[in-house]
């Protein structure tokens, strides 16, 4: 018989529930960090303003909600169950289009101390 992790499983569901529910667009929570990755548990209302890693890959996967993410000049539709991963240095932003917000699991690799995003002009 093969068996869940719930260690991992409980931790993320626990997140969840304690989303505050008064944040105005982001909502960032580090879940874990060592020196090969960070994860955090991100809630996006509305937006996220196109930015870039220039020493950082971020993989992403979608919890819930939809949106439109842009990876470069590239657009598409995200949602529930996807899994992106961007490149150091690819300019990448997401406008939600789903009613409820968008969550998403996010890792950096290697670990993210905050300070490699770098924000860019909006491209239309």
């Amino acid at each position: 018989m093969v068996s869940s992790c719930p260690v991992y499983s409980e931790k993320i569901a626990l997140d969840l529930m304690s989303i505050p529910k008064d944040i105005d667009n982001i909502y960032v929570h580090k879940l874990s960090s060592d020196k090969n990755s960070t994860d955090f548990l991100i809630v996006i209302k509305k937006s996220a303003p196109l930015h870039m890693h220039a020493n950082h890959t971020e993989t992403i996967y979608v919890i819930d909600g939809e949106g439109e993410f842009q990876e470069n000049n590239e657009r598409y539709m995200i949602k529930q169950g996807d899994y992106l991963r961007i490149k150091k240095g690819t300019p990448h932003a997401v406008k939600v289009t789903s009613i409820k917000p968008l969550k998403v699991l996010s890792v950096q690799a290697p670990e993210f101390f905050g300070k490699d995003r770098i924000f860019l002009p909006e491209k239309e």
